[in-house]
Parts: structure tokens; sequence; C-alpha cells
């Protein structure tokens, strides 16, 4: 399993980034109950429930890779938040 670096910006838990060393990708995290969301045009974005969150996730220069990639770091970050029941949507959950 691979490490992850994961930044929180400004003490928010929800709104970070996600590094993956390896294949030097990169994917944004956001908390959709504190912020705004608008997906970029040619990356993948991932949605997060769990309870009362709504994250938003996005690749930050998308070449390519692996959806199982991102999902992993997904669910990584997940499980660092304390996210243990969080469900991973393809599209803006309902």
């Amino acid at each position: 399993m691979s490490n992850y670096m994961i930044s929180i910006s400004d003490g928010l838990a929800g709104n970070g980034t996600i590094h993956d060393p390896s294949s030097k990708l990169k994917i944004k995290a956001i908390d959709l109950l504190k912020s705004r969301f608008k997906p970029s045009t040619g990356e993948v974005s991932f949605f997060v429930t769990s309870g009362n969150e709504t994250l938003a996730f996005e690749t930050m220069g998308y070449k390519r890779h692996r959806n199982l990639l991102i999902l992993q770091m997904i669910s990584r970050y997940c499980v660092y938040l304390g996210l243990f029941d969080a469900q991973i949507h393809a599209t803006w959950p309902a």
C-alpha cells in the first residue's frame, strides 16, 4: 500500500490536498458544506458522503491515472478524517 501525503488547508479538515509521490497525482478535497465546488474540465471528480458530511474530490493535472489509484487516495483521506462509514460516489449524491 502506498504512502500518500495529506495537506490540510486553513485548518479545515475537509479542505485539503492528497499527494501521491510515486505517480505525482494530486487530488483536491473540498468540504461542500463550507465551500462551493464547480468541476473543472478535463479533471476527474468523485463525491463522498458520510453522515452529515459531503466532500468533493477532484484531480489536479489529471493525466489518465487509473481510477483505482484515485479511489485509494480518497479512501485513505477519509480514514485520516475518521469518516469510516464514507461512501464514494461517481456522480453528485442525491
